[in-house]
């Protein structure tokens, strides 16, 4: 079997983590890019918290450019690899980092998962970390959108998954792929 590698994107709220669950749970190695930004402020001593998340993620940036996530994880990527034939990607975000990982790895796919705003936005407002008001949800949005260069990687999606329903309706989809991509 060819090596898989998927990295899942879209908009916050659209059920990316959902959608990296059920992949998990139907074999899948999970590499989520988050755990830089864990294991970073642990080494320095500070808090997990949203400031200082995101106090580090920007100077992680500035420092190594847009694509720093994706070379952080290009290690991992490359260590899961030799064990095990399909990889997801939880917390590819830009552009960058995904030109960075398509030059690496061409068996990269990329699924978007996508969800109207209105739901997002409640989905946000529902949740048990760190929920956001709408009017927070949509300047998170233009942030990333903005200042993270994400749209690049979510116009790039080889397969869109359309997610304003359950999680049940989101867990046929995503066999679906898996049947479409051979990997079921």
């Amino acid at each position: 079997m060819d090596k898989k590698i998927l990295a899942v994107v879209g908009m916050p709220g659209a059920g990316k983590s959902e959608a990296v669950n059920i992949l998990k749970q139907r074999g899948f190695a999970v590499i989520r890019f988050g755990d830089e930004t864990d294991r970073g402020l642990v080494q320095q001593g500070l808090p997990l918290s949203a400031e200082s998340e995101k106090v580090y993620r920007e100077k992680l940036r500035a420092e190594l450019g847009m694509s720093a996530y994706a070379q952080k994880a290009l290690p991992k990527i490359e260590e899961v690899q030799k064990n095990s034939n399909m990889i997801v990607l939880d917390g590819l975000y830009s552009w960058e980092e995904y030109l960075y990982l398509k030059e690496h790895f061409e068996t990269l796919q990329v699924v978007g998962v996508f969800a109207n705003s209105k739901t997002r936005y409640e989905r946000l407002a529902k949740r048990q970390i760190r929920p956001l008001t709408s009017a927070e949800a949509r300047k998170r949005d233009i942030d990333e959108i903005e200042k993270l260069n994400k749209g690049g990687s979510i116009a790039a999606a080889d397969y869109i998954i359309e997610n304003n329903g359950t999680k049940e309706e989101l867990e046929k989809k995503i066999d679906a792929l898996l049947q479409e991509l051979s990997l079921a």
